[in-house]
């Protein structure tokens, strides 16, 4: 059942006059919705209605979306080049301020200008398209640098934290709640072999050798959007923006955007990483950071990738386990074969795991940061 959209859109500071409005996009968390004004010099708007049971705080949500959008928005507007070739998300308050409303029913709602004639792209089929992938989520994390990941909240707490993932992990392996722990002997072996080397960011980090900046966190390709000429406007889902290190950010764009099979590739000889993809989002990405990265930010920038691509593995391997309760399955050993498309994934990171680092080594030569220094 749709919602009365126009009686929600009017408890926000919109302009212009509601027309009409209509679900839109694929996204899984949020139900959207596109919102047409009556006048045609006003621009249109996206309703969408969040999942609080993903985002159990929606006020320190959206209060880290303001934060991050108004900082950003300051730095656009501050440099005339940045102000003719980048755009950011722009929400607007609700009538009472703040930057979401709760209905009578319980649920909540936020409003964000919609960028006419946008688009994004799901799979990176070219260098040319890594390269804008990794600049474009470089700049991003350039634009926040200055600000102190001490202001934002964890939308998500423990997102990136392998070391509660892995503990979880074997909780389910204990409780085996699906009968499930005989069809997985390699993929466990693997778990346990590895475990320990996939903590090494966060030991790094709470070592004091790394620091903890703002990052996106979710920095799949279709999280930036492009205009009608395919030039790049932002990155979007600023829904996870919140504390963690660098090697979050780049790793997930590395896993995503360099792998030449399917997520849950099912003949996993089509699964590898593709080095030149891989030299490409590099490039693009150092162009953006090299400047204010650190010394082992920039050593362990390769690891990042084998992280990030054992980490979701994990989560789908866990989640197989504890009878498919999170993510959306489409047949019995969906998150399985996910897994395994991962670790295949991963592997095939280790076989070219010095010739990532060469590549990162080389491109980063100039204007590295003075050793461990932090904002």
């Amino acid at each position: 059942m749709t919602p009365d959209l126009g009686s929600v859109v009017n408890h926000f500071r919109i302009d212009g006059t509601y027309l009409e409005g209509h679900t839109y996009g694929s996204g899984h968390i949020h139900d959207t919705y596109l919102i047409h004004t009556a006048e045609e010099v006003v621009q249109d708007y996206l309703l969408q209605k969040i999942n609080h049971h993903v985002f159990r705080n929606v006020r320190h949500l959206m209060s880290n979306i303001e934060k991050v959008t108004k900082h950003i928005q300051k730095k656009i507007n501050q440099g005339p080049d940045l102000k003719a070739t980048m755009k950011c998300l722009t929400f607007i308050p609700a009538k009472d301020g703040k930057y979401y409303h709760k209905d009578a029913r319980g649920d909540y709602w936020r409003v964000m200008v919609y960028l006419p004639d946008s688009r994004s792209y799901d799979i990176v089929n070219s260098q040319e398209k890594a390269y804008i992938g990794g600049k474009e989520f470089g700049r991003f994390l350039a634009l926040l640098t200055d600000l102190s990941p001490e202001f934002l909240y964890e939308t998500i707490p423990d997102f990136h934290n392998i070391e509660k993932r892995l503990v979880r992990f074997y909780e389910t392996v204990k409780r085996d709640p699906s009968s499930r722990i005989k069809d997985i002997p390699q993929e466990l072996e693997l778990i346990r072999t590895r475990a320990d080397e996939m903590k090494c960011i966060s030991r790094l980090g709470r070592e004091g050798k790394i620091p903890l900046r703002v990052t996106h966190n979710d920095t799949k390709f279709n999280n930036i959007l492009f205009d009608r000429n395919d030039k790049p406007l932002c990155v979007i889902d600023l829904d996870t923006v919140m504390p963690g290190y660098i090697h979050y950010d780049f790793g997930d764009a590395i896993r995503t955007a360099t792998n030449t099979g399917a997520e849950d590739e099912k003949e996993l000889s089509k699964v590898r990483m593709d080095i030149g993809l891989f030299e490409a989002l590099s490039r693009g990405f150092l162009e953006e950071t090299k400047t204010f990265l650190t010394e082992t930010e920039i050593e362990y920038l390769a690891f990042g990738a084998k992280l990030l691509t054992f980490m979701i593995g994990l989560r789908f391997l866990t989640d197989f386990l504890d009878g498919d309760k999170y993510f959306k399955v489409k047949y019995e050993y969906h998150n399985l074969q996910r897994a395994r498309a991962q670790f295949k994934l991963l592997h095939s990171m280790d076989d070219q795991y010095s010739e990532m680092q060469a590549i990162i080594k080389k491109l980063a030569k100039k204007s590295i940061a003075p050793k461990n220094r932090s904002h």
